[in-house]
């Protein structure tokens, strides 16, 4: 075994982590800052004190450093969360999700649990990070209607493929890397199911504290849009015209609602003349007909959602020229927005109809709400406004975000949301399943397949160009640069190596099974300092060396390096799929630590009771 000599870089590289992990961790920095700040340090400190090898040539350079930037893995979270976005941006899993939710309407518990066990069992046989990008939207839509938060679900969603991909050869990169490791010194080949009984035993237990305890431990990290949608008791006043092209004509009133029209309260229905009033028990809605109805923010946008068309009975009525809006700009790129009437306003004590709101703003009012008291009229546009009324808007996002200058209403930024383009479900469902399909079954290689996906996302009108960048999340971006730039450090200055063996050297004379449960801790917790690859080469040939010495078979050691080096649980950068749920779950480093820190450390004691007895190293 290679004794590593300390050096001044080795101390100075572990002050720098040790550092970084402090300032990742507060709330008080920036993660932005800590980890540009981090690249910078490692850049001022190998330009002024170069490390060199005897020859003198440099062992670390500022591309060395830099070189992070291109590195696939970080290429392949980012095009990865904008293949996602598309998901989202379509509506492309509102069905399948709807479908589970029906099936365990009564069982969100079960639903929760057959979906992570779904995610575990499926990343036993292919990659992890395809499979997590799968479930990320499909998790969101669950929470959402199981009225969840996200932040309980996508740690745990994570937490799952990892688990689920130590239990197979092909389950991770990790365990791919440290079977060419062990080809590479000499020692028989790994098979597909080597490890997977004791695998199993420690991903049943991850599942379990993932289901039970994290979501008692986590914070509820709510979005700023999550918020707006969940705001409770928000109703709006609607007028809608059907149409002659819209899906309502001929829908039938089904006990007292019209299924399109689901948790909508419709108040009358204005036919000609005539008012309609519930209950509508077999009446069949006409073209011209006007809806008026009574919905929260959130139902109005899933009739929307559902139904795309009946955006022209908005449209089309406020339309100067009458012209019908076309379906490939109008109808598919609309936002939602609300505003609230200006204290100073012009259009305090007017109707809606006599302040022509769309001609000065290209933007359509759809609802109402009043908060001080129930609006009572007979028709949206003869309220007259007051101020402090909320007006639901709709338009394209650029109308939306134009009408900041507008003094008679202020715009409420933060409740800005897409409406789903639905026509082009098909498009991002083609374009999602080819991304995975080739990936996992190796036809491309991932970062190829997930490039090409976030390039056809934007082709395909699935995403404009503004929708995609939006999806990158430059935290993700700097952190995993800064993580890739100390694993660069370490390795070149053989710090690891170095705490390896002096942590061992403590251990001379301690029982087989001691040191490998030390090892497994120690492989542990470099996983989440390091890349969970970077750590499985740095210690596949260490882990063998030491099984030599001890006198045990090595290969027990090796899969001491597959299960601690899959132990990215403590930090975001240990893994690709901890930096994708990131984003979504509204995390903090700090999350990470208080949800995985705990798992890492029951996965080392479980492994440190059952892998002596199931080895026979007792």
């Amino acid at each position: 075994m290679i004794i590593v000599e300390p050096t001044i870089h080795i101390w100075i590289v572990l002050a720098f982590i040790a550092v970084a992990i402090v300032a990742f961790a507060s709330e008080k920095i920036e993660l932005e800052i800590s980890s540009i700040s981090v690249i910078a340090g490692l850049l001022l400190l190998f330009h002024f004190y170069p490390l060199t090898n005897d020859a003198g040539e440099v062992l670390l350079s500022a591309r060395d450093i830099l070189g992070g930037i291109a590195d696939p893995a970080l290429i392949t979270v980012l095009s990865l969360l904008v293949v996602g976005q598309g998901i989202v941006r379509t509506g492309a899993l509102e069905q399948p999700i709807r479908r589970l939710v029906t099936l365990r309407r009564h069982h969100p518990v079960m639903a929760i649990t057959a979906v992570l066990f779904s995610v575990m069992v499926i990343s036993a046989f292919m990659n992890n990070t395809p499979v997590v990008v799968i479930f990320i939207p499909l998790i969101t839509a669950l929470a959402d209607r199981l009225h969840k938060s996200t932040s309980t679900l996508m740690i745990p969603l994570s937490y799952a493929s990892i688990l689920g991909g130590m239990t197979t050869l092909i389950g991770s990169s990790t365990n791919l890397l440290v079977m060419a490791a062990v080809v590479q010194a000499g020692l028989p080949r790994i098979e597909f199911f080597d490890f997977t009984v004791p695998g199993m035993v420690l991903a049943v237990t991850g599942l379990l504290y993932a289901l039970i305890v994290i979501p008692r431990i986590l914070p509820d990290r709510t979005s700023i849009r999550g918020e707006v949608m969940d705001i409770s008791g928000k109703q709006f006043i609607v007028q809608m015209e059907v149409t002659a092209e819209s899906p309502l004509v001929g829908e039938e009133a089904v006990a007292g609602q019209f299924p399109s029209l689901r948790n909508i309260t419709i108040r009358f229905i204005q036919r000609g003349e005539h008012v309609l009033l519930p209950p509508f028990d077999g009446m069949a809605l006409r073209p011209s007909d006007a809806v008026i109805f009574a919905g929260s923010r959130k139902s109005i946008t899933e009739a929307f959602a559902d139904n795309p068309q009946i955006l022209q009975g908005f449209l089309e009525v406020d339309e100067p020229e009458g012209g019908p809006a076309s379906d490939d700009g109008s109808v598919q790129d609309q936002t939602l927005a609300e505003a609230v009437v200006a204290p100073a306003s012009r259009m305090i004590g007017r109707a809606l109809y006599q302040v022509s709101f769309h001609y000065r703003t290209k933007c359509v009012v759809v609802g109402i709400q009043r908060r001080s008291r129930m609006i009572r009229t007979s028709r949206m546009t003869d309220i007259r406004l007051e101020a402090g009324d909320v007006l639901l808007l709709l338009g394209k996002r650029s109308d939306i975000m134009r009408i900041r200058n507008n003094p008679d209403v202020l715009l409420l930024e933060w409740s800005a949301r897409e409406l789903p383009a639905t026509a082009l479900a098909w498009r991002a469902r083609i374009i999602f399943g080819a991304v995975v399909i080739t990936a996992a079954t190796g036809l491309l290689p991932i970062v190829v397949a997930a490039v090409a996906g976030a390039v056809a996302m934007v082709i395909s009108g699935c995403l404009n160009v503004f929708q995609a960048s939006r999806a990158i999340d430059r935290k993700i971006l700097l952190l995993i640069w800064a993580a890739l730039a100390l694993g660069a450090a370490m390795q070149a200055t053989g710090g690891a190596g170095y705490i390896a063996h002096g942590v061992l050297s403590l251990l001379t004379g301690a029982a087989p099974a001691v040191i490998l449960s030390a090892y497994f801790l120690l492989v542990a917790v470099f996983t989440n300092i390091l890349s969970n690859n970077a750590t499985a080469v740095l210690f596949t040939p260490i882990g063998i060396s030491i099984g030599l010495e001890v006198g045990v078979d090595p290969v027990i050691f090796v899969y001491a390096v597959i299960f601690a080096a899959n132990c990215s649980f403590a930090t975001p950068m240990g893994y690709q799929t901890n930096l994708l749920v990131m984003g979504p779950g509204h995390y903090k480093f700090i999350d990470f630590f208080r949800a995985g820190a705990p798992l890492v450390l029951i996965l080392w004691i479980v492994f440190s009771l059952f892998a002596p007895f199931y080895y026979g190293i007792m």
